[in-house]
Order: C-alpha cells, then structure tokens, then sequence
C-alpha cells in the first residue's frame, strides 16, 4: 500500500513537472513579450468580466440548491459559501475534485441537509454540469466546423462526451428501470466491502432510485437545473470573452466556446489542480487558431485564470472560515437553548423527594424550601 501511494506520488509529480515544463512556462515567456498591450487595456471590459464570473459562481450555488430534494433546504448564501469552499479545495490539489466533493459533502450535513440528499445532490450537479457543457461544445461544433475547419482536438471532446452521456444513460436506467435488481446488485458488492453496511447501501440504492424519478417528473426542477447550469458555464465563458476583448480582440461565440469547451473538457484529467497549466495552453493555442493575436490570446487567457482559478482560493478559505464560524454559533444556541430549558423544567426538590416517596416536613413560614428559591 506505501509503495502503490509513493509511486503514485512520484508519477503525479513527474506529471506536473511535465505540464510546467511544456506548457506553463511558455505561456510566461508569451506574457513578457505582451507586457506592452496592458496599457490599452479597457478597465470597463474587465470590470464586466469579474462580475460575470460573480455570476457564474452564483448560478453554480443556484444549481446546488435546484438539485436538492427539500426547496430551501439550504439559502443561496451557505450554498455560494460551501461551493467557494470546494472550488479552493480542488484548486490546491491534483485530482482535487474528490476532496472537494468530500468537503461539500460534510459541509453541506453539518448545515443540516440530509446525507443522502447532499450525495445526490453533489453527484447530479457534477454530471448534469458536465452533461450541459458537453452539449454546448457539440452546439458550437456544429457552427464551427463548417466555417473553420476540423481538428483532431474535437475527437477526444467528442469521445469524452459520448463515454459521460452513456454512462449517465446507463446509471439511470439501471436504478429507474431496474431498481430492485440495482438494489441487489450493490448489496452484493457491499457485503464483501469491508466497512460498507449492506442494509445501509440498500436503503441508499432505493432513495437514490427514488430521487431520480422525481427530479425526471418534476420538469420544472429539472429545467431549472439544466438552466442553471447552462447560466454556470455561459457566464463564465463571457469572462473569458470580455478579458480577450478588453485587450483588443474579437472572438466569434461558436470559437469562443469551442475554444472553452475543449479545454474545461480536457482539463477534468486529473493531472494537475483545476486543469492548471493545462485550461491555459488549450485555451491559447485554440484562441491563436480563431485567429487571435498571440499577446492578446495570452494575456486576456492569464487574466480570466487569476479571476477564475486563482482568486476562488482565497475567497474560499474566507468562506470556510466563515461557515466554521456559523457552526460554532449553531452549536453554542443550541447549548444555551438546552440549558434555558433544563432550567424550565428541571424539579424541584420537594418534587423530586415526593415522587422517590421521602417526606419532606414543610417549611417554616417565610423560609423558602431548599431548591425552591427565586436563584
């Protein structure tokens, strides 16, 4: 087990040495070059574009609470807080979309969203996001093909989203069309997991299976969803575009969501944290191939990944901290409401010594009775 974690580590790391190598620091030699055009730069664009990205992250925590079963189970700003916390997680990690699944998934119990509910929750928004982007880059292939060309790049995008879709397909028709079989299935499989309760995970199929048919049945739910997520991405690939415009170029939006779409797509490999390195390269190169200068490809790509990837990490150790903070102040009302009414209705002695059946000789007049006093 240590040589299997050790090797993996060396691996990891020779892998972003590699990423570092060809294609980071590249892009910082491309930069240099391009130092001259941050004087011509709009601040109006650049200001559209952090707040367009506020508005991605936003419609992302609106997609959170869309997907979860109880409406309003959890309020749109402990949702925005719990999402900034899993963007910083799985931005400081490589492959740090699992952490970050794991911190949403405790966030979201401690703020009081049933566990089955928030694993279904983060799986759903996970998938269906990845769905609807596919679905975008397929849109915008159908445009761009036919005006710039193919590249051997829309294979491995169309490969990508063929594999998710048919495994989503094949996931819920298994727990819609066959659940009680899905359901032995996975008691099987727990059964000879150690740590897994068979009963448990049986339940959980169930509840899963049951999830899935009223999210299919509610379409206002789902069209809300979908709607979401599509806001999520379409706002952040806006960011994208003003950066690349307020330096002075034009994208065409069928390149500019080929361009986006490829490299979000590619960067789900789990090589480095949040695709660094790798988002920045394929948006350049694709931008460059829409026929974007260089410098401004360059510069408007390093500009949308400071507001995109870098800044998401500190705002969300303030999130965290801010949730940690809320979680105290939860605990601390609870004890204190715990104790007011231990005070109500504790007994008093006299009570107390009459029910043990002990006499207790009344008090003389004007002397309260022990336990019984106005303290």
């Amino acid at each position: 087990m240590k040589v299997s974690r050790q090797l993996r580590r060396i691996v990891m790391v020779l892998l972003l040495f590699l990423v570092v190598d060809y294609l980071v620091l590249p892009q910082i030699a491309g930069v240099r070059k391009s130092l001259h055009l941050l004087g011509s730069a709009r601040p109006l664009l650049i200001g559209l574009a952090v707040a367009a990205e506020a508005g991605a992250l936003l419609a992302y925590a609106q997609l959170t609470r869309a997907v979860l079963p109880q409406k309003g189970s959890l309020g749109l700003w402990t949702a925005l807080r719990i999402d900034l916390s899993t963007l910083a997680a799985s931005h400081v990690v490589p492959g740090g979309s699992a952490v970050g699944a794991g911190l949403a998934f405790r966030l979201m119990t401690e703020a009081g969203v049933d566990g089955a509910a928030a694993g279904f929750a983060l799986g759903a928004q996970s998938i269906g996001s990845a769905l609807v982007l596919n679905v975008l880059l397929w849109l915008a292939l159908v445009v761009s093909i036919p005006v710039h060309g193919f590249s051997p790049l829309y294979v491995t995008a169309a490969i990508s989203g063929a594999l998710l879709i048919g495994i989503f397909s094949a996931l819920v028709l298994l727990l819609t069309r066959g659940e009680a079989r899905a359901a032995r299935v996975f008691r099987w499989v727990a059964r000879r997991v150690p740590f897994l309760d068979e009963d448990t995970v049986h339940r959980l199929v169930h509840r899963l299976a049951g999830r899935i048919r009223e999210l299919v049945a509610d379409r206002s739910v789902l069209v809300g969803a979908v709607a979401w997520a599509a806001a999520n991405w379409l706002l952040d690939a806006a960011c994208l575009w003003l950066f690349v415009a307020a330096f002075g170029a034009h994208v065409a939006p069928d390149a500019l969501l080929v361009s986006y779409g490829l490299a979000n797509i590619l960067a789900a490999i789990p090589i480095t944290p949040g695709g660094l390195g790798v988002v920045e390269a394929i948006l350049t190169s694709t931008l460059v191939g829409f026929g974007v200068p260089r410098g401004v490809a360059i510069l408007g790509v390093i500009s949308y990944r400071l507001v995109n990837f870098w800044l998401p990490i500190p705002v969300g150790g303030l999130a965290y901290g801010s949730l940690r903070v809320d979680r105290e102040g939860r605990r601390a009302a609870t004890l204190r409401a715990e104790a007011e009414r231990s005070v109500r209705e504790r007994e008093r002695a006299r009570e107390w010594a009459e029910r043990h059946g002990i006499k207790v000789p009344s008090s003389p007049e004007g002397h309260a009775e022990p336990g019984n006093g106005s303290a």
